[in-house]
């Protein structure tokens, strides 16, 4: 198959790429690392009339270290997330979940924005975003706007960006000491979209006592799914608190008012079962990490 025809769009400038999107509107459709888009157009399972490649805006790429927060710019490429050991250091959760992604050749070209701006359910990188309270920084003919990771996501390949809106950088807060991070997921092969996975992030205090603690489900819902009632049960807890059957119960929670879908990978009681078993194993890889750092 081939797409069907489009005019193909090259600004240097994010002004341009934004004026080009108000200009045509919903016919638009920004142009990243290609991974999933341009086999979807090919099998033309949808098609735009304009197509607005972002791979020469230089700004898009930047990496900058701004006080406590890491910006990523939304073309950074998903291969600098896993091999820069700065960004390894400030974002470990999102550089763990990066191996994740296909294989080496699909991260040379993904870009961190682009996935998250196609929003697929089964992800890493939205969970990752979700688990770590990410901002995101959209820019449209009438300014920028941050978004809450909570409030970005809508539904499955859905955001709150308009049609005339670019995201353009996405903010994280870098780790600091006694925190713990880890990412676990089910896959039929490695690099095949999750079945079901969670991203955990979890710190303590100075005596070892959790004070803060997120859980992002994905592959359950038509987005990435914080499990605030799993949250809330580890706070408070120490070490001697965290055995494995408190850590079955706490995933119990984490999965309990879950309605998963069924699909030819899964069924929904699959992906609550095992969801239960992968929220379990990320708590404890975190905490661990938490306590002994």
């Amino acid at each position: 198959m081939k797409p069907a025809p489009f005019d193909y769009h090259a600004p240097t400038t994010v002004d341009e790429a934004v004026a080009l999107l108000a200009e045509h509107g919903d016919e638009a459709k920004p142009l990243a690392g290609g991974q999933s888009l341009v086999p979807l157009l090919a099998l033309r399972l949808t098609r735009f009339g304009h197509l607005i490649d972002l791979n020469d805006v230089a700004s898009l790429s930047s990496v900058a270290r701004q006080g406590d927060e890491l910006r990523l710019g939304a073309m950074v490429r998903q291969d600098l997330v896993e091999h820069d050991p700065d960004v390894a250091a400030a974002l470990p959760l999102l550089a763990r979940a990066t191996p994740l992604i296909g294989h080496f050749q699909i991260r040379s070209r993904g870009t961190v924005g682009g996935s998250l701006a196609h929003a697929d359910p089964a992800s890493e990188y939205p969970a990752v975003a979700l688990a770590l309270d990410a901002t995101f920084d959209i820019k449209g003919k009438n300014g920028v706007r941050s978004v809450e990771a909570r409030d970005f996501f809508l539904g499955t390949w859905t955001t709150c960006l308009e049609p005339d809106e670019l995201l353009v950088a996405i903010r994280f807060a870098a780790a600091t000491e006694h925190n713990g991070f880890a990412i676990e997921e089910a896959a039929r092969r490695h690099g095949d979209f999750a079945m079901v996975g969670c991203a955990s992030a979890v710190g303590v205090d100075a005596s070892g006592t959790v004070d803060r603690a997120s859980v992002a489900l994905f592959g359950v819902g038509a987005t990435p799914i914080r499990a605030g009632s799993a949250e809330h049960a580890l706070i408070g807890r120490r070490s001697d608190d965290l055995r494995p059957d408190a850590l079955a119960e706490i995933a119990q929670m984490a999965v309990r008012d879950l309605d998963p879908p069924s699909d030819v990978h899964a069924t929904g009681a699959y992906r609550r079962s095992v969801g239960a078993v992968l929220v379990a194993r990320a708590i404890a890889k975190a905490a661990t990490e938490a306590i002994n750092g």
